[in-house]
């Protein structure tokens, strides 16, 4: 369970509007997906809320589901 939340942030502070279409690296080195279409999606699990919580390390976003590890 561990690997989970891990897997769900990535190593900078990114706003919805900095957010890229393309692969990124999770923390814990694995890959992820990312589409900007509509909300946009990571990995199939489409963003519902974005920017919800910004602290001076990271910014969280909210999908519809839990971003598994693959």
């Amino acid at each position: 369970m561990e690997a989970v939340p891990i897997y769900q942030m990535v190593g900078a502070k990114v706003m919805a509007a900095d957010v890229a279409a393309g692969e990124v690296a999770a923390v814990n080195g694995a890959k992820a997906t990312i589409t900007t279409e509509g909300r946009g999606n990571i990995e199939g699990a489409n963003v519902v809320k974005t920017d919800l919580i910004e602290a001076s390390k990271g910014v969280i976003h909210v999908t519809g589901t839990v971003i598994m590890p693959k």
